[in-house]
């Protein structure tokens, strides 16, 4: 046998005797978990808990990084170009499938992920301050109309699910505002209960508590049914926008190519992870419907949301430079 031969055979048999300790070596170091936006909002809260659970069962650190900015493309294109070995991961939110058909230009699609597990949605509360004179969602619109960009509406930045959620609302119910993006859903509120801005559309467990002391108005949450966490808040189907609704949602992935026994074994670990109690009863504390899908119901739950969301964005007219 030639010694070029050779060695390639000696290769073939290295990584095939190898593969097998890839995932059953996983994961033998600290994991990033990057998220794309800042510390406090409702992607670092569920990203917090699951990964702080992870790290608990599987005995190395699940280590969150907040990299914000571009409406989370920042975070996206870092976590599409690192090594696919499974220490980098993204806990990502809507924003990886809507920004490829809202901005002009990423520099990433959607192909260049991996996902990994589908943990759960929630739906956002339409939010005022409590000073103006509007207390349904219907009342808003009708006063948008009269007085076009006179609204205030902020979001928790370009690309956001409070963005696109209220875009929908915008394109079902011909509502008018002036958008103003943040960093972020703490800043929107914050400025939304100093009336610095008229509305915002933050995730429900964010919401509630500034609803409770009256220093927000709710309008309406925008799922297809009550949450349980608000039972006497009416949608914003049932305050008179007929067929409208719009969930954020979670989930974990990767860069393309990664190990399909790692992607298997960490999906496990995600799984097994959401059946705890502890971390069901925290979920459901910030608002999830658990949902705790495997791989290949995030990869078709990814483009299904993609397909949606560039029909919905098409629809708008909205794009972002």
């Amino acid at each position: 046998m030639r010694r070029s031969s050779f060695l390639a055979l000696c290769a073939c048999t290295a990584a095939v005797l190898c593969a097998p300790a890839v995932a059953q070596d996983y994961p033998n170091r600290p994991v990033q978990v990057v998220i794309a936006f800042p510390a406090g909002g409702s992607a670092d809260i569920v990203g917090r808990h699951v990964m702080q659970k992870l790290t608990d069962m599987v005995g190395q650190s699940f280590v969150v990084e907040n990299r914000t900015g571009a409406g989370g493309n920042i975070a996206f294109s870092a976590v599409s170009q690192a090594k696919p070995d499974g220490y980098t991961l993204l806990f990502s939110t809507p924003g990886i499938a809507i920004n490829p058909s809202l901005y002009k230009k990423v520099n990433y699609k959607l192909e260049d992920f991996t996902p990994i597990a589908l943990v759960g949605e929630a739906p956002l509360v339409l939010l005022s301050n409590p000073a103006l004179p509007f207390k349904t969602v219907t009342e808003l619109v009708e006063a948008s109309k009269k007085k076009p960009d006179a609204i205030r509406f902020a979001s928790s930045g370009n690309g956001s699910s409070s963005h696109l959620a209220m875009d929908v609302l915008r394109a079902a119910s011909g509502m008018q505002y002036v958008h103003v993006p943040y960093r972020g859903g703490g800043p929107a509120m914050l400025d939304a209960i100093a009336g610095r801005v008229d509305v915002t559309m933050l995730p429900i467990a964010e919401s509630l508590p500034y609803v409770r002391d009256g220093r927000l108005r709710a309008l309406g949450q925008t799922g297809e049914k009550r949450s349980p966490m608000a039972p006497d808040m009416p949608t914003i189907e049932e305050g008179g926008i007929k067929g409208y609704s719009s969930t954020t949602w979670y989930m974990l992935l990767g860069p393309a190519g990664m190990p399909a026994d790692v992607v298997k074994k960490l999906q496990g670990q995600i799984s097994a992870a959401l059946n705890t109690p502890d971390l069901q009863e925290k979920l459901k504390a910030t608002g999830i419907t658990l949902i705790n899908g495997n791989a290949e119901q995030a990869q078709a739950f990814l483009q299904s949301e993609h397909k949606k969301w560039a029909e919905r964005i098409k629809a708008s007219g909205t794009v972002l430079e």
